[in-house]
């Protein structure tokens, strides 16, 4: 079964750092993946991706905070955020890019607090 499991969220103050986590089943090392984020009152949206040869790309609202990379061989995907802002509270989620419905997993929840 195709898995992906998000995890290393928590509550953080404004001004740090946490590296969130994407475990895979496999089979995704020819796809684009991705992290996407959720408020409450927001729809789904992407903010970073990472392409099959590493090429990355940021949403503005996270460039130059965020880092994305992945591991292939240990099929895992990163996210590593810094200077975390209280708008970062979300929750993330990871999936290929474009998303496929199947793959949305929990996702893993981030508070920011001012």
């Amino acid at each position: 079964q195709v898995q992906l499991v998000e995890s290393g969220g928590g509550s953080v103050q404004a001004g740090g750092s946490l590296r969130l986590s994407c475990v895979t089943s496999g089979g995704f090392s020819s796809n684009t993946m991705a992290w996407y984020r959720q408020g409450t009152r927001n729809r789904r949206t992407v903010i970073a991706t990472v392409s099959p040869t590493g090429y990355a790309d940021y949403d503005e609202d996270v460039r130059g905070r965020f880092t994305i990379s992945r591991d292939d061989a240990k099929n895992i995907l990163v996210l590593e955020m810094k200077d975390l802002k209280p708008e970062d509270t979300a929750t993330y989620f990871c999936n290929v890019r474009p998303p496929l419905r199947e793959l949305w997993g929990q996702g893993t929840h981030v508070f920011v607090t001012s």
